[in-house]
């Protein structure tokens, strides 16, 4: 067992490989559907959960299984469950911890694909949703009800990079006896650990930063034994949106590097929000990092750094703004985010774009918004390749 007292980037490296017989020094991969029992009286004992042990890859692998103990030791946690996607991750919380008659508290400013899981197809089960200002704590306290369960929250949010107080918003969970769940898909453990401020359940895309390169889909839910490790995890037994052993090593592989990436991201972001800001054709910068930006003072406070997401708005509407994407040549004009490779993306065509015009409004996204999902290439690169369009 590994001195729990590791430093972050040790863990990320060492945390969860127990060598097999081989003596393996790279964690293997195991890609089999099941596993075989020495006796009838054994495959008993671990079907019942008498005795541990892999069953059924669907929801026990080895490869998987490195995967989880190596985030949860990065998020400080218990628990961790991986899952097929990161809307996976989400869908098994509610799955998990959710019955018909409950309501969610969410904040306004999280992904479009999130809101319509929340509005359109939790709604259908007898699951109501309430969207908030996420900054506003006075609000969210007055959409609570009797029945709310959950209170859940992106920060920095997609795409304006509002930060919530992580702190405050649990305290106030607690005291209505809900549950308060923080998708930490842009900072990571690496920037920040939303257990420590008092959230009860962590959700990622492993998709994004985790891997770090476009190779996969992935999603994981963190938090403690209870309601991770029993709860969300009957989902994934039972239900199967499981994450695959490859796309779990390739996770693994991508956790090894994630500190270093995070900083070299952080640190470009911010010198291209500043060259942003002085931009004579940018109306505005959303970037935490900004002395600027609402939050700045909020975000120093529970993030060691501000992430590698940049949005901004063009002067003019949704011509300018499409003009400038496509006038790159270097950046992918993608949603996706969280690669070495920078991508750029309108959304309120793309990741919101499937909100109505009222949803759109309510949550900031206008038609001349960008968002940049700052990568791992020369600044100097970056920063001229969006400058043609400017």
């Amino acid at each position: 067992m590994l001195d729990e007292l590791l430093h972050f980037d040790t863990l990320a490296i060492r945390t969860g490989h127990q060598r097999t017989a081989e003596g393996e020094h790279g964690e293997p991969i195991f890609p089999t559907s099941s596993f075989v029992f020495s006796s009838a009286a054994e495959a008993a004992a671990r079907f019942s959960g008498e005795k541990p042990g892999n069953i059924y890859a669907r929801f026990t692998n080895p490869t998987v299984k490195i995967f989880e103990q190596r985030l949860a030791a990065l998020e400080g946690a218990e628990s961790c469950v991986a899952t097929a996607s990161g809307m996976a991750a989400i869908l098994s919380v509610c799955l998990g911890l959710l019955q018909a008659g409950d309501h969610i508290v969410s904040s306004r400013s999280i992904f479009g694909t999130t809101s319509i899981l929340f509005d359109k197809y939790l709604g259908k089960f007898g699951v109501a949703t309430s969207f908030v200002d996420l900054t506003d704590l006075a609000v969210w306290e007055q959409a609570i009800k009797p029945n709310t369960r959950l209170l859940f929250l992106e920060t920095p949010s997609n795409p304006l990079t509002e930060i919530a107080d992580i702190s405050a918003l649990a305290d106030l969970a607690h005291a209505h006896n809900c549950l308060l769940v923080v998708d930490n898909c842009f900072c990571t453990p690496a920037l920040q650990q939303p257990l420590k401020l008092g959230a009860d359940i962590i959700v990622h895309s492993a998709t994004k930063y985790l891997d770090g390169q476009g190779r996969i889909i992935g999603g994981a839910v963190v938090g403690n034994q209870e309601l991770v490790g029993k709860e969300v995890f009957g989902v994934i037994r039972t239900a199967g949106p499981s994450m695959s052993p490859f796309n779990a090593w390739i996770a693994l592989k991508g956790l090894e590097t994630l500190s270093l990436r995070m900083k070299a991201h952080s640190h470009s972001a911010m010198r291209l929000a500043r060259y942003l800001e002085q931009h004579p054709s940018i109306e505005q910068v959303f970037y935490p990092g900004l002395e600027s930006h609402p939050q700045h003072q909020l975000a120093k406070s529970q993030q060691s750094d501000f992430g590698g997401i940049v949005s901004f708005k063009v002067k003019g509407g949704r011509e300018q703004a499409w003009r400038l994407i496509d006038q790159t040549r270097l950046l992918s004009i993608t949603a996706n985010l969280g690669d070495t490779k920078s991508t750029i993306t309108h959304p309120a065509s793309t990741t919101h774009g499937r909100l109505s015009d009222e949803q759109k409004l309510a949550a900031g996204i206008s038609d001349n918004l960008i968002r940049v999902a700052v990568g791992l290439e020369h600044l100097d690169d970056i920063q001229r390749d969006i400058s043609r369009g400017l």
